[in-house]
């Protein structure tokens, strides 16, 4: 039983991640989706992507300190990751490496809020 949970919990991780990405493709943040379903299979393939490269990382013995100099070397490499899923995720593009960081800045505030948003209503994690 706790597979189907597991499982739950996944696809409701990804559709509130297709929420996001969908919402900043809407603000005009640097990425573009053609509707919800390519932005929730572009929330799949950047969290297996992310992973991918969190895992290499740490296999290569590369670890990203905290503090300003982390939060830019994550911040690019969340817009090389984002960039990689726009080569994947047909309807999902990236404008370019700027495009990208701008769009994975956006995804961060637009994530921030809704965890907000939903702490207020005692929901938030």
């Amino acid at each position: 039983m706790q597979i189907v949970g597991l499982l739950i919990g996944i696809v409701i991780a990804a559709a509130l991640g297709g929420l996001v990405i969908w919402i900043v493709s809407k603000l005009g943040l640097g990425l573009s989706v053609t509707g919800f379903v390519p932005a929730f299979i572009a929330a799949i393939v950047i969290a297996v992507v992310g992973g991918i490269v969190a895992w290499l990382l740490g296999a290569l013995g590369i670890s990203i300190g905290g503090g300003w100099l982390g939060a830019i070397v994550n911040l690019i490499i969340a817009a090389i990751v984002l960039m990689v899923s726009g080569r994947i995720v047909p309807g999902f593009t990236t404008n370019g490496f700027v495009g990208a960081i701008i769009g994975a800045i956006g995804i961060g505030v637009v994530t921030w809020l809704i965890g907000l948003v939903l702490g207020m209503f005692g929901l938030g994690a």
